[in-house]
């Protein structure tokens, strides 16, 4: 897969960059909050991904901060009790969801790097009144948590922000519990996408250019220790990529 010529902390930087300006936006009123969607995006990014009665439970900075190409808490099948970490939670949507579901004897983690969605993240919480729910501030690549601790990692639309993929999945696979699963919902790129969409860093921080094709994914995730792995395309977001739920499971220890 060819990248920009940006190094690694340059292209951390503009996906940075990209989320706090759509968090500063969400706070005033993938990936794509719906805040800078077009009426044509909002049918593959944003709250739209959601059912209705999920959206009119959730504070609506939440849902302008929607950054998601898809809803992986609608496929992650999360039960009462379970720890479920959300990688790059942006505005907090899966993550407050998430926390309905596993109930008060769960616990919903939110990791970001971008202070502005952290910021706005808590304010959702609180609104929401959700008090199972906690955002922690990092990268994906290394995910401020110990080995073993998490049932569930979900993450919609930000894989293939990473500028190193294979490491940020190795880290989703550390921190799940044997026999824990991953859902992500992240867009997969066709193995004929051009090299000057690969090189666009506007294409990379609109959650293009960055993705992985089906083949890559499921090979970094089998390097990553995973096993039962599903790559499902739920609809295009691109003339050379689609949006897709990723699952995978850790073994359960012998």
């Amino acid at each position: 897969m060819s990248t920009p010529t940006q190094s690694a902390d340059e292209i951390r930087e503009a996906v940075r960059d990209r989320y706090a300006q759509a968090a500063r936006a969400a706070g005033g009123g993938c990936c794509r909050g719906d805040s800078v969607l077009t009426d044509d995006q909002r049918a593959s990014f944003g709250s739209g991904r959601y059912e209705p009665a999920e959206r009119e439970a959730l504070p609506q900075a939440a849902k302008l901060a929607s950054l998601g190409c898809g809803n992986p808490t609608a496929v992650a099948e999360l039960h009462e009790g379970e720890t479920v970490l959300d990688l790059g939670s942006g505005g907090g949507i899966d993550v407050l969801l998430s926390g309905q579901r596993v109930g008060p004897g769960g616990k919903a983690y939110g990791l970001d790097m971008t202070d502005e969605m952290l910021d706005l993240a808590r304010r959702n919480a609180e609104q929401a009144g959700a008090t199972n729910v906690e955002f922690l501030k990092g990268d994906i690549e290394t995910i401020p948590l110990p080995d073993a601790t998490v049932d569930v990692v979900i993450s919609n639309c930000v894989i293939n922000l990473s500028a190193d993929k294979p490491t940020a999945l190795r880290e989703a696979g550390r921190v799940l519990r044997p026999g824990g699963r991953l859902t992500f919902t992240d867009v997969i790129a066709d193995p004929d996408m051009d090299a000057a969409t690969r090189a666009d860093m506007a294409e990379w921080t609109g959650c293009i250019a960055g993705a992985l094709t089906r083949d890559e994914f499921a090979r970094h995730l089998a390097s990553a220790g995973l096993t039962d792995i599903e790559i499902t395309e739920t609809h295009r977001v691109h003339e050379h990529a689609g949006s897709a739920i990723v699952r995978a499971t850790k073994p359960a220890a012998r």
